[in-house]
């Protein structure tokens, strides 16, 4: 078959690859080019890295509604589109377009995380397994007609860079057995139910910030959706800090109402009282500095027993 690939970020990169040994990609599009880095220079999205390098036409428009690009993709005379993280919404008539209608790769067991950030709140949320749609897409956002589903387990050390890393090939996985349904004609249409759909919205930085007024598991479970980006992150003595790998820690919880203090700070990580119990942090970043483990952290500053980690100690 003739496809167009419609996609942006590293999540992507997988399908279009599979999808250009299999078929004929006529174009890629993928969202505008954007500055980054101190120097604020052009940096290409990974998708059109990608394709470059397969030989392959790419087109950025700012707006995918507009007439101009609609009547480009026309000419294109593709069978299929395809969409893998694109970050805009197609008009009706762009999914009108092909023969073979417009299909799309998304990051969860659908109905449940429609939206911008399936792979980060499934672990948000404490979710035990996720996994790939492959459905048909129509006006309203995640809510097409699905033709299969491949799922995968989230273990306990998963975070946010391990889960989608293993997501982006299981959705290029996915992509060629339902391009194969499709093309021999065999490809199921499976209504979604509405009534069980939840909502993905997109993460932001500000959204890593740590309560450690809620329970051990549920921070737990935000360092890792924030891992290794944004950064969930605390404060120390008006510093901020991001924090990464940590797990329960069995100790005396305390007084009620005593979170964040810090218990202890050794080379096995720091400590922290949460809602119901304690967290060791293992893994940590202050600005300026890399990622490194508590205990080499600690091997140059000093972290002190029964101060507080957050906001309120902001100086």
């Amino acid at each position: 078959m003739k496809a167009v690939f419609f996609g942006t970020p590293d999540f992507a990169v997988p399908s279009l690859e599979a999808l250009a040994r299999l078929h004929l990609v006529t174009a890629v599009v993928s969202q505008p080019d954007k500055p980054k880095g101190r120097g604020k220079k052009l940096a290409k999205t990974p998708v059109k890295a990608a394709a470059e390098r397969l030989g392959i036409p790419v087109l950025q428009p700012v707006s995918a509604r507009s007439g101009e690009f609609i009547e480009s993709l026309a000419a294109q005379g593709a069978d299929i589109f395809v969409v893998a993280a694109y970050g805009q919404i197609l008009s009706e008539e762009l999914l009108k377009l092909p023969p073979f209608g417009c299909i799309n790769v998304h990051g969860s067991l659908l109905p449940k995380y429609r939206g911008a950030a399936p792979i980060a709140q499934a672990i948000l949320d404490g979710e035990k397994k996720t996994g790939i749609t492959i459905m048909y897409m129509e006006k309203r956002l995640d809510a097409g007609d699905m033709i299969l589903k491949k799922e995968t387990e989230i273990s306990i050390n998963d975070t946010f860079g391990t889960l989608h890393d293993r997501m982006a090939e299981l959705g290029a996985e996915a992509l060629c057995e339902a391009l194969e349904k499709i093309e021999n004609g065999t490809a199921v249409r499976e209504p979604q139910d509405d009534s069980l759909s939840t909502y993905a919205g997109k993460i932001t930085k500000e959204m890593g910030e740590v309560d450690f007024s809620k329970n051990t598991s549920d921070i737990i479970n935000l360092i890792r959706a924030f891992d290794p980006v944004p950064g969930a992150y605390t404060y120390y003595e008006g510093n901020k800090i991001k924090v990464f790998s940590a797990e329960a820690a069995d100790v005396p919880h305390g007084t009620e109402g005593d979170f964040g203090r810090i218990i202890s700070a050794d080379k096995r990580g720091i400590v922290v009282s949460s809602g119901d119990g304690a967290l060791r942090i293992k893994e940590l970043q202050t600005a300026g500095s890399k990622r490194m483990t508590a205990a080499a952290y600690l091997l140059g500053h000093k972290i002190e027993k029964d101060k507080t980690l957050g906001r309120d100690m902001r100086i």
